[in-house]
């Protein structure tokens, strides 16, 4: 579990509602109407928007900015040059019997051991990043649009919440509280989009480019591999991709 994205999320929450307790009741910042109008409203043009397939996807795709783990560089490089070093002692058809775990590496060492050109290799694995990013990016859209939805529901909600005051105005003690109730669909709308759609989606864009980078990183391994280079020349051209902290051998 990503321990910092739930830390976020329930440190956001409870500075929210530590300020409704200092200040009141929680009881004045819950209406169901205006529950209904944000949310439903938000899923339901949500709806309208994309396929109803990928809309009822989104709480899976939301659990990956909680449960996803990010991929680690340091042992794909080191994995490659294992591989490296097998294919220099022995042949690269000897490749096929490798035991290897990641689908997306085991599928670049499978085209080398079968001696697939060059640009090809690079072709197909390359195909398969492209669409990769395609699909985290439709899942992300999703959200961004959420949050985009949330606060406009809320304007909505509170414009109705206008009206029914304005039809009030010949009692004053009904104004203070139909205005209360107008404002909270603002308020639903605003913590809705920037403490979950919106930061939800950022962190899944930072998945999806950690593991496009990470999937680069075994590409040019894979070519290297398939091209007989020295394993240590390997070594040092794939760690360039790595901050110098996180390179072999640093301190």
């Amino acid at each position: 579990m990503d321990i910092g994205t739930l830390i976020g999320i329930v440190a956001a929450f409870g500075l929210i509602l530590g300020s409704i307790f200092m200040g009141g009741s929680i009881g004045a910042y819950v209406d169901i109407p205006s529950v209904l109008i944000v949310f439903g409203g938000t899923v339901a043009v949500t709806f309208i928007m994309y396929p109803m397939g990928a809309v009822l996807g989104m709480v899976k795709v939301m659990l990956k900015a909680f449960f996803a783990k990010d991929p680690n560089p340091k042992d794909l490089i080191k994995k490659i040059v294992e591989l490296a070093e097998l294919a220099r002692r022995e042949s690269l058809v000897a490749l096929e019997k490798a035991s290897v775990d990641d689908p997306f590496l085991k599928k670049g060492v499978l085209l080398v051991a079968d001696g697939t050109q060059e640009s090809l290799v690079r072709s197909v694995l390359e195909t398969e990043i492209n669409f990769m990013r395609q699909r985290h990016g439709s899942g992300q859209a999703i959200l961004k649009s959420m949050g985009s939805m949330a606060p406009a529901f809320g304007m909505i909600g509170t414009l109705i919440g206008l009206v029914a005051m304005l039809q009030t105005l010949d009692d004053p003690s009904a104004i203070g509280p139909a205005m209360a109730v107008a404002l909270l669909t603002t308020l639903y709308g605003a913590v809705l989009a920037n403490v979950l759609f919106i930061p939800i989606a950022t962190k899944l864009g930072e998945r999806s480019a950690a593991e496009a980078f990470y999937m680069e990183i075994a590409v040019e391994g894979i070519l290297s591999v398939l091209r007989g280079e020295n394993p240590r020349i390997i070594q040092d051209k794939l760690e360039a991709f790595l901050a110098p902290a996180l390179r072999e051998g640093s301190k």
